[in-house]
């Protein structure tokens, strides 16, 4: 009779058991919109890649190379390496066309690696314009121009997150690609290969629109419907403009401005697009008249030098309502808006947790309210920190790639709680801490010591 009751009991309780289970599965998910800010700040953000940049001049010989590290602070994120090699060239050194030494090689690696070290970014140009004066005809012949690309270009690559792009440069007064007697398509062209040859991801940029036609053989008049693509090898060629916004035609660098402006502006979708505003008396670079156009062209990045009579009529003009219908900038100055505005800027817009027993599904919503886009794909993860402020979960999502909308749908294996719920959106890493990270333009979610933005809070 025992016998019969334990089992009758055991049976029971099992039927319970499975009854339960069954109902805890049928329970449905619950959907949470998260309390955290979806309006953008106006404060200033250094995110990766983008900005005003500060130049750092490098001068190469055959003992090494040597900058000043004092420009490289905690307020600017990104640098403009103007790299003299002059001393290899015969019209400089007055001896021989020289490749470049070990010393060399080894020092432009301990530059990029102190810049990587020090979470900042990179536009890089070489010349052989000693000292950055604007000597012309300085060059070595092309084939010690070509090897000079094969040599740098290893080095380049390893440093994909820390550069923002190449400026082929190398010919002319400053690198910038006009002047010198082999400032043509004869000699541009095949630099142009070698670098992108010689590299993996990297954009590199030239001085005019028409260097890309002539190395693809085309004309301006050949533009309207030419479409590049994503195999093509000018997929990663790009421009940048030194003469911008100094005349109608930015000091030769366009033909029909519009029309090239239209033809770029596919290419810098996807790549880096700067350089510096000059002529002061020039009135494109009205507050009023230049905004359509740097959103049209995805302005990256611009001298935070030069032109500074320029630079100090943005920060004495101001944006209005004849500039825009970002209410929230009116009063502010043009160099706030431009700054916040070129290349990328983030904002959640909107963020939902579906909890259903130990699974989380989160669907984030962000508008790009930048001049550009992220021309990077990121690593991303999903942090969970405890009521005392310590990471107790780490999961790694999907990349982040600047689309509008994200899902993450991750497994859960944490004890009962509350739990704030970060996205760390990163390029690389050193001794375990993200590099290279993106802090979107939300109030009061980011997480500076996490290099995270908050996204939401649940409890177990």
């Amino acid at each position: 009779m025992l016998r019969k009751i334990t089992i009758a009991a055991v049976s029971v309780f099992v039927a319970a058991v499975i009854a339960l289970i069954i109902l805890i599965y049928m329970l449905p998910e619950s959907k949470l919109r998260q309390n955290i800010s979806y309006t953008e700040s106006t404060a200033q953000i250094n995110n990766p890649d983008q900005g005003f940049y500060r130049p750092v001049y490098v001068k190469a010989t055959e003992a090494g190379v040597t900058y000043n590290k004092n420009i490289v602070t905690d307020s600017t994120r990104l640098y403009h390496l103007r790299i003299d090699i002059s001393a290899f060239s015969k019209a400089v050194n007055g001896a021989a066309d020289k490749p470049l030494t070990e010393a060399v090689l080894d020092g432009l690696d301990e530059l990029l690696a102190y810049l990587k070290g020090n979470d900042k970014n990179a536009v890089v140009r070489f010349a052989y314009d000693p000292s950055y004066n604007g000597a012309k005809d300085k060059e070595p012949d092309i084939s010690m121009i070509l090897r000079h690309i094969e040599q740098v270009c290893p080095i380049l690559n390893d440093y994909e997150t820390t550069i923002t792009a190449i400026e082929a440069g190398l010919i002319g007064p400053y690198g910038e690609m006009h002047s010198s007697a082999i400032a043509n398509a004869e000699h541009i062209s095949p630099i142009i290969d070698a670098f992108i040859h010689n590299t993996v991801k990297l954009p590199l940029l030239v001085r005019t629109p028409k260097m890309i036609y002539n190395y693809l053989g085309i004309t301006v008049n050949d533009i309207d419907d030419y479409v590049i693509g994503e195999n093509d090898k000018a997929y990663r060629l790009g421009i940048f403009n030194d003469g911008y916004l100094g005349s109608g035609n930015d000091l030769g660098t366009y033909t029909d401005r519009a029309r090239e402006i239209e033809f770029l502006s596919k290419q810098t979708a996807r790549l880096p697009y700067g350089g510096e505003v000059v002529i002061p008396s020039s009135g494109l670079h009205d507050i009023d008249v230049c905004l359509p156009e740097m959103f049209k062209i995805n302005l990256s990045y611009l001298n935070v030098e030069w032109n500074d009579a320029v630079i100090a009529k943005w920060k004495n003009s101001v944006y209005t309502a004849e500039c825009g219908d970002d209410e929230i900038y009116y009063g502010a100055s043009a160099f706030d808006y431009i700054q916040n505005r070129m290349g990328y800027r983030f904002v959640a817009t909107d963020s939902t947790f579906r909890c259903k027993r130990d699974k989380l599904k989160i669907d984030l919503t962000v508008s790009n309210v930048g001049f550009g886009n992220l021309n990077k794909h990121k690593r991303a993860k999903l942090l969970f920190l405890d009521e005392g402020g310590g990471v107790k979960l780490t999961r790694q999502v999907e990349d982040f790639t600047g689309a509008a909308s994200v899902s993450y749908s991750v497994n859960l294996d944490l004890g009962s709680g509350k739990y704030e719920v970060y996205l760390c959106i990163y390029g690389d890493e050193a001794e375990g801490q993200p590099l290279y990270a993106v802090q979107f333009a939300n109030e009061g979610i980011w997480n500076a010591q996490l290099k995270a933005n908050k996204i939401g809070e649940i409890e177990i």
